[in-house]
C-alpha cells in the first residue's frame, strides 16, 4: 500500500510504472523493464557519430547492426546493476523498503538485472521470429495491459460534477490519436523512372520512393521519454543525501524535471525533435537508395543518377525530418499543456502511453501489409 501511494502522489514515478508496464509499482522481477537496454541503444546511437570504427559498423548492414545490438546487450547488464541499485536507494530513502543486509541487497540486484535481461531476450526473439522491433512491442503490451488502470484513475479522481473535464480528457486523446496517424502516414511520393521498362504505350515505367514525415517512428519518442526522466530520478535519488548543498540541487533538479514543469517539456520536445532527426539518419541511407536505383536502372526526373540522386534525397528528407519532429515534439507535449488547465495528473501521462501505442500499432499495421503484399508476389511466382 505504502509503495502504490508514493506512485499514486509522484507524476514522475506515474509515468516510468506506465511506461514499465505496471512491473515497477508491483517492485517484481521486472521492475526495471527495457529501460537499461533503451539507455544502452542511446549510448551506442550516440557513440556511433564520435568513435569511426561505430561508425563504420552502422554502415555494414544487417552484419554492423547485428554486432551493435550485441555491444548493446553487454552494455545493458551494467546500466540494469545500476539503475536496480538506485532504485532501492530511492524506495529506501522514502520509507518503503528496509535497510538490507549485503547479501539481500545483491540478490535483490541481481534478481532485477536479471529480469532485465529476460525481457531484452523476449524482445530480440520477438524481433527474430516476428515483428521487427520486438522492444516497442514489448513497451506497447506493458503500456496496453496497464492503460485500462490509468484511464480509471483518472477518471476517479474527476469528480461527476466536472463532466467538462473527462470530456477534455477523451478529446485530448481523440486529437492525439489523429496527429499520430497524420504523422505516421503522411509522406512525399519521389517519382522514379525505369528507363529499360516500358508500359503497353512504350513509355518509360515510372514508380514511386515515399518519403515519411516521421521517417523513424516510434523510437524518437522511447527513447525521449527514457532520458528526460533520468534527471528527476538522479535528483530523487540524491535528495536523501547528507550533504545539504547536494540535497538542495537535487530538490532544484526534481522540480525543474517534474513531467508538468516547462523545463520538462522543453527537453522532451528537443530531445523528441533530436532523435527524430538522429535515427532518421540511421534507418534511411540515401548513399543505398541511390546506389539500389542506379543498379536497377532507375532515376529522379531532373536528377543525375549516383551523388547527384544521394543529395537530393538527403536534401528532401532533411527537410521533411525537421517538420515532422518538430511535429511530433509538439505532439509529445501537447497532453501536459492541457493537464495544466484540466488539473488532472494522468492526462500527461495517459496522452503519452497514447502517442507511444498508436505509433507502434501503426508500425505493426504497416509491416502486417507489407508482408501480406510479399505473400501474394511469392504466391505469383509459385
Amino acid at each position: 500500500e505504502t509503495l502504490t501511494a508514493l506512485f499514486n502522489g509522484s507524476p514522475l514515478l506515474s509515468l516510468l510504472d506506465v511506461f514499465s508496464g505496471g512491473t515497477l509499482a508491483n517492485f517484481s522481477i521486472l521492475a526495471l523493464g527495457l529501460n537499461p537496454y533503451i539507455n544502452a541503444s542511446i549510448i551506442f546511437q550516440m557513440l556511433g557519430y564520435v568513435i569511426p570504427s561505430l561508425e563504420a559498423l552502422q554502415k555494414e548492414g544487417e552484419y554492423g547492426q547485428e554486432k551493435i545490438n550485441q555491444y548493446t546487450r553487454l552494455l545493458t547488464v551494467p546500466l540494469a546493476t545500476l539503475q536496480a541499485f538506485g532504485m532501492y536507494a530511492l524506495l529506501k530513502g522514502q520509507k518503503v523498503i528496509p535497510n538490507l543486509e549485503p547479501l539481500a541487497l545483491l540478490s535483490l540486484v541481481l534478481t532485477m538485472t536479471a529480469g532485465t535481461v529476460f525481457a531484452v531476450w523476449l524482445g530480440e526473439l520477438i524481433s527474430e521470429y516476428g515483428f521487427k522491433n520486438g522492444v516497442s512491442i514489448l513497451i506497447f503490451t506493458g503500456i496496453v495491459a496497464r492503460l485500462p488502470i490509468t484511464l480509471g484513475q483518472s477518471a476517479s479522481i474527476v469528480q461527476s460534477q466536472d463532466l467538462l473535464k473527462i470530456i477534455i480528457f477523451l478529446a485530448v486523446a481523440i486529437v492525439i490519436v489523429g496527429l499520430v496517424i497524420f504523422i505516421s502516414e503522411a509522406a512525399r511520393q519521389i517519382p522514379i523512372h525505369y528507363a529499360k521498362r516500358r508500359t503497353e504505350s512504350g513509355l518509360a515505367s515510372t514508380s514511386y520512393l515515399p518519403l515519411r514525415l516521421n521517417q523513424a517512428g516510434v523510437i524518437p519518442i522511447i527513447f525521449a521519454v527514457s532520458l528526460v526522466l533520468l534527471p528527476s530520478l538522479l535528483g530523487q535519488f540524491l535528495t536523501n543525501i547528507p550533504n545539504a548543498a547536494v540535497a538542495n540541487v537535487a530538490r532544484s533538479i526534481t522540480t525543474a524535471f517534474n513531467p508538468q514543469s516547462l523545463t520538462y517539456n522543453l527537453v522532451y520536445f528537443f530531445l523528441v525533435f533530436g532523435f527524430t532527426y538522429f535515427y532518421t539518419a540511421v534507418v534511411f541511407n540515401p548513399e543505398k537508395i541511390s546506389e539500389d536505383l542506379q543498379k536497377g536502372g532507375g532515376f529522379i526526373p531532373g536528377i543525375r543518377p549516383g551523388k547527384e540522386t544521394a543529395k537530393y534525397l538527403s536534401f528532401v528528407l532533411a527537410r521533411l525530418t525537421v517538420v515532422g519532429g518538430a511535429f511530433l515534439g509538439m505532439v509529445a507535449i501537447l497532453p501536459s499543456f492541457f493537464q495544466k488547465f484540466v488539473g488532472v495528473q494522468s492526462l500527461a501521462i495517459g496522452g503519452t502511453s497514447i502517442l507511444i501505442v498508436v505509433s507502434v500499432a501503426l508500425e505493426v499495421i504497416r509491416e502486417i501489409e507489407g508482408e501480406m503484399v510479399m505473400g501474394k508476389y511469392e504466391g505469383l511466382i509459385r
